[in-house]
């Protein structure tokens, strides 16, 4: 299933397994956390997608490289 989440005026498609809503929702929680990390921000913008495995997220970057968010 594909969900669309916006973090600081840019939305980018979070693709999770159907069981898995709730990872959605702490992903979410986690972005509210990080909103105050330059470091973060800068990366946000070159993101283009992000898959939820469990608790992880794994943010995949316009390169194919990838950063790997624990949420929980």
């Amino acid at each position: 299933m594909m969900k669309i989440i916006t973090f600081k005026n840019r939305s980018v498609p979070v693709y999770c397994p159907n069981e898995q809503s709730t990872s959605f929702d702490l992903l979410h929680h986690k972005l509210n956390e990080l909103e105050l990390d330059f470091d973060f921000r800068k990366k946000w913008k070159r993101i283009r997608s992000v898959e939820m495995v469990r608790d992880v997220a794994i943010f995949q970057y316009n390169d194919g490289t990838k950063l790997y968010l624990e949420v929980s």
